[in-house]
């Protein structure tokens, strides 16, 4: 097959390869998990990025790109590629701007019946205690040596400082710390731009969002029950924010540092913004320190948030969080970097994992796991449009041999914000979905617009895609309600 000038073979019904013969300088073949018509319908900005990142040095087996890929800088977003430690590289463009920006998915034993009723007073707290927008400050206000420590140690300082139960450190990816984080490698500009931003949502296609769960949606009665999800009806919140602009400027800050790297080591990239240095070098661990840094601060913005969201419900239904029950089912990054051990060519190897709108998928068994995650395989939270809902997957042991534990992370956008803006009037879509059901509000009304769910591909397609193909299976969906956004 013929696509985007690329010869394209066809692996199976969902997995389609471009051999590293296509472009000079490939190190490795690329991979699309798609089906055959989401396949057609990509942007070719994916094909000639994926095989981009194809071409760095030390790329371990297969670039990959998602079913929910799109063009983004540098790397397409939904792009996957693990590097060699000795003789790969770390790449800002394979991790994204917005450093460990990741989704949270918190349960409650709420029924619609009870919250339904209450829904635009919930949502009117939940915009007034949150923060959306862009440049908005948290109401939690930290000196330097504090935030030194949100760097360093991440959602332990939010439970240390009372912002969370201390369960909560169990339910999130990496225990809310990447381990490695060194405060002295981040810039005094990216600090503070991140001191004040602890607890804000932020802008673009970030939300929280509450969720109800319906029978009809329940895909796997037993791992939705491990998971927290226990009849129909149920009401769920879900959060997907990130770094904020301390993330973006570190990603910036060190786009400059790889750009003389490379000349110092010899690099060169098909497309400027994939700059990367050796993994192995200085400015390689310096940067993978401060991402870390940008993680642990991602993981404890989102815990503040959290903490809010708790006290949001218990003002509007006055009981305690507690008594709701409103525990976190997991929380997982979708743009970051991971040392973890692989197979590659029959043999356990450590490598240097690169997710870029990409998702962990860990299946059953893995030792970086725990509880019921080590019984079942690891919370995967798809984020979908504010208008078609959200899924909860679970990963598998597909994934660990194929994809590297990898999956998708959302529906993935099929046009500019700058079209959707011109296409849809935000004023008149926040009336649609109100009478559709789901009660928004935003922060701007072309914010509003920019994330119209014409923007993105049908969720349940990426879905069907990925938990076809083996490397996630579906186990509940989640239909919207209530939404803030930026």
């Amino acid at each position: 097959m013929e696509a985007k000038q690329y010869k394209v073979n066809k692996v199976s019904d969902y997995v389609w390869e471009i051999p590293a013969s296509e472009k000079e300088g490939m190190q490795a073949p690329a991979r699309i998990y798609a089906s055959e018509k989401l396949f057609k319908e990509m942007d070719s900005g994916v094909f000639e990025q994926i095989t981009n990142v194809a071409c760095l040095p030390g790329i371990v087996q297969h670039a990959l790109a998602m079913p929910d890929a799109h063009w983004g800088y540098g790397s397409p977003v939904g792009g996957v590629a693990a590097f060699d430690l000795e003789n790969g590289v770390i790449s800002p463009g394979m991790i994204g701007f917005d450093i460990c920006c990741s989704m949270r998915l918190i349960t409650t034993n709420l029924t619609a019946e009870e919250v339904q009723p209450k829904i635009k007073p919930l949502v009117n707290e939940l915009f007034d205690k949150i923060p959306v927008g862009v440049g908005k400050k948290g109401f939690v206000n930290l000196n330097k040596s504090q935030f030194v420590e949100v760097m360093e140690t991440g959602v332990k300082w939010c439970i240390d400082n009372g912002y969370g139960w201390k369960e909560d450190i169990d339910r999130i990816e990496e225990h809310g710390c990447i381990k490695g984080a060194d405060h002295n490698k981040v810039s005094e500009k990216a600090i503070q731009r991140g001191m004040n931003q602890l607890g804000t949502l932020g802008s673009g296609n970030h939300y929280l969002e509450v969720q109800l769960v319906k029978a009809s949606e329940i895909y796997d009665e037993k791992i939705a029950k491990a998971f927290g999800i226990n009849t129909p009806n149920q009401i769920v919140v879900m959060i997907h924010c990130g770094s904020r602009g301390f993330g973006h400027q570190v990603a910036t800050d060190y786009l400059n540092t790889f750009e003389p790297a490379m000349r110092k080591y010899g690099i060169t990239v098909k497309d400027r913004q994939l700059a990367c240095a050796p993994f192995s070098s200085q400015e390689g661990k310096d940067y993978f320190a401060a991402m870390a840094c940008a993680a642990n601060n991602a993981y404890s913005n989102k815990q503040i948030i959290n903490h809010q969201v708790r006290k949001c419900f218990e003002t509007i239904f006055g009981k305690t969080a507690e008594e709701m029950e409103m525990r976190i089912t997991y929380d997982v990054a979708h743009n970051i970097a991971k040392i973890e051990e692989h197979e590659i060519e029959g043999k356990k190897k450590k490598v240097l994992v690169h997710r870029k709108g990409a998702t962990r998928a860990f299946g059953p068994g893995h030792e970086e796991l725990w509880g019921e995650y080590k019984k079942y395989g690891q919370p995967v939270i798809v984020g979908g449009s504010m208008e078609t809902g959200s899924f909860l997957l679970v990963g598998t042991e597909t994934a660990m041999k194929e994809t590297f534990g990898s999956t998708l992370h959302g529906s993935g956008r099929t046009m500019s914000r700058t079209k959707a803006k011109k296409m849809v009037r935000g004023d008149k879509l926040q009336k649609e979905m109100e009478q559709h059901g789901i009660y928004v509000k935003a922060a701007s009304y072309s914010g509003l617009a920019e994330e119209a769910g014409l923007a993105y591909k049908p969720i349940s397609e990426v879905v069907e895609a990925v938990h076809n193909s083996g490397i996630s299976k579906k186990v509940v969906g989640l239909k919207p309600i209530g939404n803030i956004k930026g």
